[in-house]
């Protein structure tokens, strides 16, 4: 159900460090008519890519705090942050892939909103560097110089960690700097995730924009709250030649984040049976 924007003139807090108003700004004044206001707290204290600082909840909650951090510092009604986790794709261990989240906080209807993506596209990864070895091969697989990169000495976890790395320059002197601190003169070098050095990062972060304020456009049925949308996907297609469930999506799960209502839904391209290629019985 179309929702006239209840949002329309109202500014929205967004706790970030790292420059994703970039991002998030444009979705949220052209789709609800809000402007995002950036609250620059201290959200590296929740935890950090590089591991400098161990985050110490899971994404979700490590989310939700950012925004409550956010509302706190700000004062204003209404909060939003991200937060990512990157690692191996659950099905396919050797592909990296990232999990991005939005929470959205409105404190005056009681209302917290979490979107998700699963995003293939991440050039998330890491390599030990020998004393003598090139990482050119790495760098242009990363997307270096336009992707930051980080760098260590490799067996010194603790650091010192050289950030910000953009150039070829800057990169070299912080490769020397750590192989003359590394007992071996070897280096770890990792993409930097930091949204403001990653530009993939920064374009998956957009997309979710988009998706939470297509959701915040849209009233419940039941209560007529902002957000009603897709709260969870259940998988159990039926194979075509003999109807064992498969791993593919059966059903959408709509609902409110407010009321509790949910409704279940057939996936929306229509296909109600899978292909026996997908299936556990067939294709043992």
């Amino acid at each position: 159900m179309p929702l006239a924007s209840p949002y329309g003139g109202q500014r929205l807090c967004l706790a970030t460090h790292h420059g994703k108003q970039r991002a998030l700004a444009l979705p949220f004044a052209l789709g609800l008519g809000a402007t995002l206001e950036v609250c620059d707290c201290d959200t590296d204290s929740l935890g950090t890519f590089s591991g400098e600082v161990q985050r110490l909840d899971d994404a979700l909650s490590t989310c939700q705090r950012k925004a409550r951090m956010g509302l706190e510092h700000s004062g204003l009604r209404l909060g939003l942050a991200s937060e990512a986790s990157f690692g191996p794709h659950p099905a396919v261990p050797l592909l990296a892939v990232g999990q991005e989240l939005l929470v959205f906080v409105d404190l005056d209807r009681e209302l917290t909103l979490v979107e998700q993506r699963l995003d293939w596209r991440t050039n998330y990864s890491q390599t030990r560097l020998g004393p003598e070895q090139d990482p050119s091969a790495w760098l242009t697989q990363v997307g270096f110089p336009s992707h930051g990169v980080i760098v260590r000495p490799l067996h010194q976890p603790e650091g010192p960690y050289f950030k910000d790395l953009i150039s070829p320059g800057a990169l070299q002197e912080a490769l020397d700097a750590c192989r003359s601190l590394d007992s071996r003169g070897e280096v770890w070098l990792e993409t930097d995730m930091r949204a403001h050095r990653n530009p993939t990062r920064m374009r998956s972060i957009r997309r979710l924009g988009v998706t939470l304020v297509r959701r915040l456009g849209s009233a419940c049925p039941g209560c007529g709250a902002p957000g009603w949308g897709v709260i969870d996907r259940q998988p159990g297609l039926p194979c075509r030649c003999c109807g064992t469930p498969t791993e593919l999506l059966a059903v959408e799960v709509w609902g409110c984040a407010r009321c509790d209502l949910q409704v279940p839904r057939a996936r929306r391209d229509g296909m109600e049976v899978a292909d026996p290629q997908h299936c556990p019985w067939c294709n043992p």
